[in-house]
């Protein structure tokens, strides 16, 4: 059989919003920063140092601000606010630079967040990756875990509309063929509860760097230590 091309690599496919239905249990959606891996404080020295080379000001505030942001929007935040006079891709680009030297030796995975992979690829459900971030980002981070552990990823660059639209959400449900409303969507940003209820997911929260209200959520936790397959079933009604 010839080889196939690895998932996290596939392109997203065309996105057309449908009316979900609520039923079953069929994947988990993950966010990747501040979810899956605690990147947040990178971005935000990322963001805290670029501002600071082109003689402006940045706060923590400004920093919460852009928190599950697509990085383009965050980019034309950092220009208008942080005062950065660069092309928005060259900020991005920057900022993934930066971010994936500060996680290259010791990748910073939330608590509980590999323990909770393991066991979904044991109870033979898929999970795909849900980020903002771009592809060599994304894929820097999927590389460091054991192969087959995510079917797939959107990412920031290669959807029409990002976070807080649903385009990223119902790409992921697209990429596995079922419906958003079979899926288990796990966020740690307002920003992409949004994403993933406008798109029909049942929403679990991990608040991180800022709070989500309860409003965009079916359960909110303090950790992924918190959450197993067992209560992830019993959330999904089966």
């Amino acid at each position: 059989m010839p080889d196939q091309p690895s998932p996290v690599t596939a392109p997203v496919p065309p996105v057309a919003p449908a009316e979900p239905g609520r039923e079953g249990f069929a994947a988990v959606l993950w966010d990747m920063d501040g979810t899956l891996v605690d990147t947040e404080p990178y971005w935000m020295r990322a963001e805290s140092e670029l501002v600071a080379a082109h003689g402006g000001t940045w706060t923590e505030a400004d920093a919460r601000a852009v928190v599950g942001f697509d990085l383009l929007d965050s980019a034309a935040y950092l220009q208008r606010v942080g005062g950065v006079d660069m092309d928005p891709v060259a900020i991005v680009e920057l900022m993934m630079d930066r971010v994936i030297e500060q996680m290259a030796d010791d990748p910073p995975w939330q608590p509980g967040a590999v323990a909770l992979l393991d066991a979904l690829r044991d109870a033979g459900i898929p999970c795909v990756l849900v980020t903002m971030s771009w592809r060599r980002l994304a894929t820097a981070v999927v590389d460091l875990l054991p192969p087959g552990t995510f079917a797939g990823a959107v990412v920031g660059d290669e959807v029409p509309r990002g976070k807080p639209h649903p385009d990223p959400y119902l790409a992921a449900a697209g990429l596995l063929g079922v419906e958003p409303g079979a899926c288990i969507a796990l966020e740690d940003s307002p920003t992409g509860a949004r994403s993933a209820q406008a798109a029909g997911c049942r929403v679990v929260a991990v608040p991180h760097v800022v709070d989500v209200p309860a409003d965009l959520v079916d359960a909110v936790v303090p950790s992924l230590a918190d959450v197993d397959v067992a209560m992830l079933r019993r959330l999904a009604g089966g």
